[in-house]
């Protein structure tokens, strides 16, 4: 036990410092973890660490999903689910196919064994293209179907595994019967996800702690995604469902207390499931190693470069036609929904990363069959999983910032940005005169003081000057320039008030309570600055 703690302690060591590191080096964090888990593996004296694919599936896997929903905007994914379905589902099942067909005519793999394959392979990772892709400002619209692919894309690639190995198994599969199946999952999953978000939301609602309600927060995904997937479904449509239905409800059912300690909570928990999936992901490349050596590595290498540069391939082919052919097949299409650049579509199909579901889903292939004969070709698949998984991180992974530029799309990614910050200005000032209007309704409805109300209005007029009157680089200049005065200040009063409980005048507890305010207004001055956008 003592040992193992070790390790989960240098775990986090290599974290953080890789974490530094590539915001030194301005390279995506997963990439550099992946990396590191990899040379962490062959140390000498380090224990080979397994990465059990029910850690992955039942217990990381939720969380991450159910994360990602609840910061998506239903609005935007309701308004992008055409694309999103034709990639999470029509994408996934043509890479299956698609995988399926080469590497039965090229290499010899039987059918059902290459469809497994294809499906292990065939959904990109939702974590790490995201993370490079915000940081190079994409047009919100690219990240917005990139992250709902993401989402459901597992649910798809989850499904078909598990008809894939029941074929296999069994010797038995049935095309009709398999598509009722997978529409009666994608149907439950959705009623079940939005019955166990409402059930939860009235729950933290009725709690009013924010303990309990961060509590039941964590407790949510699990019952979403665990009894669809113990059902025989896949979990993840039912997270995701669940997820999207908190971040539409919630905002105005949790309290703020629970939404800013929540925020902080999930941010630390997302932040560290990542990190440590990738690491351990990373090492399994040592048990691989050990394995390799008792299988033709030519046939490793040739499988690996076949199944990668298909799933390449496939992406581009299917993405293309998904994107311009119901467009010109339909006028209301076309009018509603224009096309997007070239440059878009070229993007959406470059960023195709694998990650650890697909290396969990190959690591969950049962040893035998039913008949006691041992799994086919299940060394292989692990191989083939894990090679795809680190090409493409490394190599999509490092050359998305070079395709971005080329492509000359973060210039349209800062618009965009400005323009969002605009918005944002405008709704504060709208909002500001709504609260000013409601203010004047209440001082007439009611009989209230003179300092309450010279108190209340200043407070509006504070708020009300603490934005910029446009994001011109002049005006900007100015906001930063306070808000970077405000900051000083913010620090003196913090040290004064050390001063104090040094001096044995105020409490521990009083300096607490005056250092909450403090912070809280600070991070209010971060969340408010109008920077030129992502670069």
């Amino acid at each position: 036990m003592e040992a193992k703690f070790q390790i989960f302690v240098i775990l986090l060591a290599v974290l953080a410092g890789t974490a530094l590191l590539a915001r030194r080096v301005n390279v995506a964090p997963a990439i550099l973890l992946l990396l590191a888990g990899t040379a962490l593996a062959f140390v000498p004296g380090m224990p080979s660490l397994e990465l059990p694919p029910e850690l992955v599936l039942l217990v990381v896997l939720p969380p991450l999903i159910y994360s990602a929903s609840v910061a998506m905007s239903w609005r935007e994914f309701k308004f992008n689910l055409r694309p999103i379905i034709l990639l999470s589902v029509g994408c996934v099942i043509f890479t299956a196919f698609a995988v399926a067909a080469a590497t039965h005519y090229l290499i010899g793999l039987p059918w059902s064994i290459g469809f497994l394959l294809g499906a292990i392979v065939a959904p990109p990772d939702v974590v790490a293209p995201l993370a490079i892709a915000r940081k190079l400002g994409l047009p919100r619209r690219i990240l917005v179907v990139l992250e709902g692919e993401g989402l459901a894309n597992d649910a798809t690639a989850l499904i078909l595994y598990r008809f894939a190995v029941v074929a296999i198994s069994t010797g038995a599969f049935s095309l009709p019967k398999a598509a009722g199946t997978f529409a009666a999952i994608i149907v439950g999953e959705l009623l079940f996800g939005a019955a166990v978000g409402w059930l939860s939301l009235r729950m933290r609602h009725h709690a009013r702690d924010p303990q309990v309600e961060i509590t039941l927060s964590l407790i949510t995904p699990y019952v979403a995604y665990w009894v669809p997937e113990h059902l025989g479904g896949s979990g993840v449509i039912a997270t995701v469902a669940c997820g999207l239905y908190m971040s539409w409800n919630g905002p105005l059912l949790i309290s703020s207390a629970t939404r800013l300690q929540g925020i902080f909570f999930w941010d630390l928990v997302i932040y560290l499931i990542e990190g440590l999936l990738f690491l351990l992901t990373g090492f399994q490349m040592r048990s691989l190693f050990e394995k390799s050596k008792a299988f033709p590595l030519d046939d490793i290498l040739i499988a690996t470069a076949l199944v990668t540069a298909m799933i390449i391939v496939a992406r581009f082919a299917w993405v293309y036609p998904a994107t311009y052919l119901p467009r010109i097949l339909s006028k209301r299409l076309r009018e509603r929904d224009p096309s997007p650049p070239w440059q878009w579509t070229f993007v959406t199909s470059f960023t195709g990363v694998r990650g650890a579901v697909s290396l969990a889903a190959a690591l969950a292939l049962p040893y035998a069959l039913p008949t006691g004969e041992d799994f086919p070709y299940r060394d292989l698949i692990l191989f083939v999983a894990f090679g795809v998984i680190f090409i493409t991180l490394v190599g999509l992974g490092l050359g998305l910032p070079l395709v971005v530029r080329w492509l000359g799309l973060a210039q349209a990614g800062r618009a965009e940005h400005l323009a969002e910050h605009e918005s944002e200005l405008a709704a504060r000032r709208e909002a500001l005169a709504a609260a000013l209007k409601s203010l004047d309704a209440i001082t007439d409805d009611r009989e209230l003081s003179d300092e309450v109300v010279k108190l209340l209005r200043a407070r509006h007029e504070i708020r009300a000057n603490q934005l910029p009157a446009s994001l011109d680089p002049d005006a900007r200049e100015i906001s930063a320039e306070g808000t970077e005065l405000t900051r000083e200040l913010i620090a003196a009063e913090r040290k004064f008030i050390h001063i104090l409980l040094h001096d044995g005048k105020i409490t521990d507890e009083t300096r607490r309570r005056i250092e909450r305010d403090l912070d809280l207004e600070e991070a209010s001055l971060a969340n408010r600055e109008y920077r030129k956008g992502p670069l």
